[in-house]
């Protein structure tokens, strides 16, 4: 049934590699005899394709309860947002529904998830005392929440949690296909948070020491940007639009381009945060903890200036960039990432990954070519350490080449 409703043979075999296949198509086979149609088959599609993740996830069975909270931490996870209200409908009506087919939903209980205290309070060290990013926090408390799943019913508190069911948790997500990188990632969360709760005394101190991390080799990962004739690009094909929204874009990718701001930075920007007078542009940066300013840019300067008077609807909002249809409300960061990733594959852009970040490391590696320092870029870019701005190094192809035609015949 997945073939009939996807074209590309990468999301059929993604669909097809999910838990209990074979349930899911036969509930698309009779949704699709009720006569829904081919748009409404997809939609059922990915949210049993969801919740057949989340049951496994859960041990087999999971509640109504669960499973709408699960959905909202990830849809929270990619927009800082609940789900809408078609969303939510189509998971209680279709997803319920097959969970009841195979005998998987659990009666709602009204208790809370297991640890509910214990991850509110790490939740809240995360944004208070740490300033993390709502996109970090939404991430480790899905992680966390995924993990105590998985706890035997007999754990009950903190400290009956062993080192050996931590691992035997990673090694099953090794399992299931996590890459290296993901994998230290999810480690670090669960080191972090059992940190904590030693803090708090909820575990014992070894247990967070204890915590295997896959081994991370230094810059193994070279950032794939960009080229400079592609960023060019990009600001042309939208600098001559008249509509709204490409003004809208248009202002948004110089300020990606020119500052390498992060789409969280950008989603962010308030009205006052640009000073006219003095012409400068000050940033909030999230990892730093305080503001950054910035000379404004003539060009960006004109793109803002341009959206501001041409195409930014007016209403309350304080926030720089809005959606142009009612009901106004901030641009989310994973609607810049979105129109980014669809502007540069419609140049013909190819990257493992596309999205606002690219553009981020497009920016440092001109940078880097221009001459300036790792800890002149790093300042640029707003980096807490330097290790960050290290991996530029390896895309500096004119320095690189400059090494490689050394002479070391004298020093042998």
């Amino acid at each position: 049934m997945h073939d009939e409703l996807f074209e590309k043979l990468d999301i059929v075999a993604r669909y097809r590699a999910g838990p209990d296949v074979e349930a899911r198509e036969r509930f698309l086979r009779q949704a699709s005899a009720e006569g829904h149609s081919r748009s409404t088959l997809k939609r059922i599609a990915w949210a049993l394709l969801f919740v057949a993740e989340a049951v496994q996830s859960h041990g087999g069975s999971i509640s109504s309860t669960q499973l709408m909270s699960l959905l909202c931490r990830r849809i929270r996870l990619r927009n800082g947002r609940r789900p809408s209200e078609y969303t939510a409908r189509l998971f209680r009506r279709f997803g319920e529904h097959w969970l009841r087919s195979i005998g998987a939903l659990l009666p709602d209980n009204d208790q809370p998830p297991r640890f509910a205290r214990e991850l509110g309070a790490f939740t809240e060290y995360m944004r208070v005392e740490r300033g993390l990013s709502p996109v970090t926090i939404a991430t480790r408390e899905e992680r966390m929440h995924l993990f105590f799943a998985s706890l035997p019913s007999r754990v009950r508190s903190l400290g009956d949690v062993t080192i050996s069911q931590i691992d035997a948790y990673l090694e099953g997500e090794a399992q299931r296909g996590w890459r290296r990188s993901s994998l230290h990632a999810l480690g670090s969360s669960l080191r972090c948070f059992f940190r904590y709760a030693a803090q708090q005394g909820w575990c014992v101190a070894s247990l967070a020491l204890g915590i295997d991390l896959p081994r991370r080799y230094a810059l193994g990962d070279v950032p794939r940007v960009p080229s400079i004739d592609e960023v060019n690009q990009l600001l042309e094909a939208t600098a001559t639009g008249n509509d709204p929204v490409t003004i809208r874009d248009h202002a948004v990718l110089s300020l990606l381009i020119h500052y390498g701001l992060r789409r969280g930075e950008v989603e962010r920007l308030a009205l006052e945060d640009i000073d006219w007078v003095a012409e400068t542009l000050h940033v909030m940066r999230p990892k730093l903890r305080r503001p950054q300013c910035y000379p404004l840019s003539p060009p960006v300067g004109e793109a803002i200036l341009r959206y501001l008077r041409d195409a930014r609807p007016r209403c309350e909002h304080r926030a720089v960039f809005l959606t142009i249809k009612a009901l106004f409300r901030p641009l989310s960061g994973s609607s810049i990432s979105a129109m980014v990733r669809k502007r540069l594959r419609k140049q013909g852009v190819k990257l493992d990954r596309i999205g606002a970040h690219c553009l981020r490391h497009s920016c440092a590696g001109q940078l880097l070519q221009a001459g300036f320092t790792l800890k002149q870029i790093a300042d640029h870019l707003g980096h807490r350490s330097m290790n960050s701005t290290r991996i530029y190094t390896k895309i500096d192809v004119r320095g690189l080449r400059q090494v490689a035609e050394l002479d070391l015949g004298a020093l042998l």
